[in-house]
């Protein structure tokens, strides 16, 4: 690939590819695999911690849900890229360094869900943003090459961190800095140097982005951006309810597949009782897998076409989900054995998803539909951990069990979101290899 073919140099999708780099600190290790099990610790923050952090997880999504097409909407018309980024990541890194403050006492325990939410917050509506800037940095040549750099780097980037933190902070008995684990330290400095990591790495995109020319003048505002919003759905419905279908359905699923991560490391924890340890390297060994079969998956999908990856891949999370649901009682090596496997699924789901949306695309039209596609992604953004939480009372109420006890129903609250998704999956038609929007429009 010539990354300084027209409209592209490689300065800047360094920039860009590093973003990615520098989000494994908030996707791998805060969220999913170190401070997400450290707060649904019950030792520590008490019985309702982990429903709690679900709950704290909907009402975030619900907020992204909510702001997200607005602002997106707004970027676009006014393209001010860089200044938002800038905000959002910005965010981002004081949220993860004030997550060094949560002292594993319970009278902290909203502390750390708030800057969690928070962090959550700008995390994903920097990613509107982020995801946008593809069109600035590539052309329909090499777009869902550069774009597959950044994901790349993305789960490699979780890797080394997560060897980093394991290696010289977690894993031995002194780390680093002579930190041990009394009141938290090993979490709790961990934290401080994601956010170090963040900065680091997103400061080349800061640095660098620039903002495009404004498309209007004109202020919308919130009701007026959603009336455009319902006005593009609405269209669409008419000329090609299909699509509209794939919208939907893709939009339960992918939220699905962001269930997995971001509960795979609690579930590890609070119901087959990894230790901070053992979460950890599993993490290193999920990014590891994860990245590997998106790859391998990607020659399944020229072959074979996106949808027959994407019904088999979600018909083996499912089955996956529900086989950690009901040999949970056989211990760690379940989790190990189908918690792995059912990574394996994840990335090559959002992938050929995008690759598939390409293909049945109306010529002319991928950049509005696309927009959608980010759009509806994150409607539903907070259903995950609402059923996450949910699953895990109702558990926990119809075997009269404490909610740590009965944290392995988290899992269905997962697989409904995904059967739900697979279903709803087969209202679309077959896909259209359309091969010029495939290169220009996989991402």
């Amino acid at each position: 690939m010539s990354i300084s073919s027209s409209g592209t140099t490689r300065g800047k999708v360094t920039a860009w590819a590093l973003w990615d780099w520098a989000s494994a600190a908030f996707n791998a290790v805060v969220t999913t695999f170190v401070f997400s099990v450290y707060i649904v610790n019950s030792d520590f923050f008490g019985p309702d911690a982990n429903t709690n952090f679900g709950y704290t997880m909907t009402a975030a999504g619900i907020i992204v849900a909510i702001i997200a097409p607005v602002m997106g909407q707004s970027v676009d018309r006014s393209g001010k890229r860089r200044s938002l980024i800038t905000l959002t990541t910005t965010i981002t890194i004081l949220a993860t360094a004030g997550l060094a403050l949560v002292r594993p006492e319970e009278s902290y325990l909203w502390l750390g869900l708030l800057l969690l939410a928070i962090g959550n917050i700008a995390f994903d509506t920097g990613s509107v943003v982020y995801n946008a800037m593809l069109t600035d940095i590539s052309t329909p040549q090499n777009r869902g090459k550069i774009s597959g750099i950044g994901w790349g780097l993305g789960y490699v980037g979780g890797i080394v961190l997560m060897l980093i933190l394991y290696l010289g902070i977690i894993g031995p008995e002194v780390g680093w800095f002579g930190v041990t684990s009394d009141d938290g330290m090993k979490i709790r400095v961990s934290m401080v140097l994601c956010a170090i990591w963040t900065l680091i790495f997103s400061l080349p995109l800061m640095r660098t982005a620039s903002d495009t020319v404004p498309k209007t003048t004109e202020k919308v505002g919130i009701i007026g951006s959603y009336k455009l919003l319902f006005a593009s759905i609405a269209r669409l419905w008419r000329k090609d309810r299909s699509l509209v279908y794939f919208l939907g359905s893709s939009a339960l699923y992918r939220d699905g597949l962001a269930g997995v991560f971001s509960f795979g490391g609690v579930i590890a924890a609070k119901a087959f009782g990894f230790s901070d340890d053992e979460v950890l390297v599993f993490g290193i060994a999920a990014n590891l897998v994860a990245g590997i079969a998106t790859i391998t998956f990607g020659y399944a999908d020229d072959y074979f076409g996106s949808r027959p990856v994407i019904l088999f891949s979600l018909t083996s999370m499912v089955t996956l989900g529900l086989l950690i649901f009901f040999l949970h009682d056989a211990g760690t090596i379940v989790f190990w054995i189908c918690g792995l496997l059912l990574c394996v699924f994840v990335g090559p789901t959002q992938s050929s998803s995008r690759t598939y949306l390409a293909r049945i695309i109306p010529a002319g039209e991928e950049s509005e539909i696309f927009g959608l596609y980010a759009t509806t992604g994150r409607a539903v953004s907070f259903l995950s951990p609402f059923l996450y939480s949910t699953a895990i009372t109702i558990g926990a109420t119809a075997l009269d069990i404490t909610k740590d006890e009965a944290a392995y129903f988290g899992i269905l609250g997962i697989v409904v979101v995904l059967l739900a998704g697979f279903l709803t999956f087969f209202l679309i038609k077959p896909e259209r290899k359309n091969r010029d929007n495939v290169a220009a429009f996989e991402e």
